[in-house]
């Protein structure tokens, strides 16, 4: 996974991210921010920040500051703050002197994860616990840090997933590279299915709203949300963007997540499918070069099949390397230009919201 997922901002259309309110029957939610500061005596020196942004079941979200110094500038003795503040009013603010052993604290920055080194000179640095490298941080570290960012995240996948059980919605997540035409192939889904049930759309990018507009076009509710410099929609954006659409007739729920085959593998929004979409134009080895998009997903569409006769690829080759992954992965080939194998992804659709 990516372990600085979370620390890039979001918008999300109309909601306001200072005042989150929502109010369930049966459900309480609390605005629960946590700030750490760390104030150093130590003036005009740059310091990193990393902000890590915790969501908890109840709706609960804990931002993390933490403030460092560089090597050799650390005092031995620091103040730190903590302040809680609560939507019933509720506030209170604590202050805690910590003695730090600068040599014990800074250990981990001397543990270098070190890549596997292959006969043919290329290294491959997921071969560690963590599975992935990040500077200056131990694979015990990112293990921890991953625990925590995708423990809370499911947490509220889960609470996701009642809304939609309850709402007897199918949703799915479509996932893809970037230019894979799921978009496209969502306004070509909406325009046939919005007329035999209730469908809407949660859409994401890092920024425009282009393709939110595109959806709006097709006259099916549809929300946009921005992550900034994040890579993928998590399960609080999704329950943000939920609520602001305001929807709990019976259909479908499309999410259109970033264009990305790495992050959002990782990240359950509390949907009952990923769906990954692959062109033709992509090549027939994508499901082994990003293969925990393909094992995560029940369904693979192979997009764009019109341009068969124009691409180098072998389409079994790709359907091969796909179930070498997810031998369980279903395919559906189609073409949302011409309309050819849709009416097998139609009665996907259908067949899996019959079963709701």
């Amino acid at each position: 996974m990516c372990n600085v997922c979370g620390c890039g901002d979001s918008r999300i259309e109309g909601h306001s991210h200072e005042h989150h309110d929502h109010s369930h029957d049966d459900h309480h939610h609390n605005e629960h921010s946590h700030q750490h500061n760390d104030h150093h005596p130590v003036a005009d020196v740059p310091q990193s920040v990393v902000i890590h942004h915790h969501y908890h079941h109840q709706g609960d979200v804990h931002h993390h500051v933490h403030y460092t110094l560089p090597a050799g500038t650390m005092p031995q003795q620091a103040a730190h703050g903590h302040h809680h503040e609560h939507e019933n009013d509720h506030a209170h603010s604590h202050d805690h002197d910590h003695n730090h052993d600068h040599h014990a604290d800074h250990h981990h920055h001397q543990v270098q994860h070190q890549p596997e080194r292959l006969e043919t000179g290329d290294l491959h640095y997921g071969k560690g616990e963590a599975e992935v490298h990040v500077a200056g941080v131990s694979q015990r570290q990112l293990l921890t840090l991953e625990m925590d960012i995708l423990g809370n995240n499911n947490q509220l996948a889960a609470h996701n997933r009642e809304h939609f059980i309850e709402n007897r919605q199918l949703v799915l997540n479509l996932v893809s590279s970037p230019g894979s035409g799921k978009t496209t192939l969502l306004t070509e889904t909406l325009m046939k299915l919005k007329h035999q049930c209730a469908c809407a759309v949660i859409e994401g990018d890092q920024q425009t709203s282009n393709d939110a507009d595109r959806i709006r076009a097709t006259a099916v509710p549809a929300i946009q949300v921005n992550t900034g410099k994040g890579c993928h929609l998590d399960a609080q954006m999704i329950h943000d963007a939920y609520h602001q659409l305001a929807i709990n007739e019976p259909g479908f729920l499309f999410i259109e997540n970033v264009g990305n085959l790495v992050c959002p593998a990782s990240f359950d929004l509390g949907e009952a499918s990923k769906v990954a979409i692959l062109s033709v134009t992509e090549g027939e080895d994508k499901p082994l070069k990003y293969p925990n998009m393909f094992a995560a997903a029940d369904l693979m569409i192979i997009n764009k099949i019109d341009l068969l006769p124009y691409v180098d690829v072998n389409i079994e080759d790709c359907v091969a390397n796909a179930r070498k992954v997810n031998p369980n992965i279903q395919v559906i080939k189609l073409s949302a230009k011409t309309g050819e194998g849709m009416d097998a992804w139609l009665n996907w659709l259908n067949e899996n919201r019959q079963q709701l």
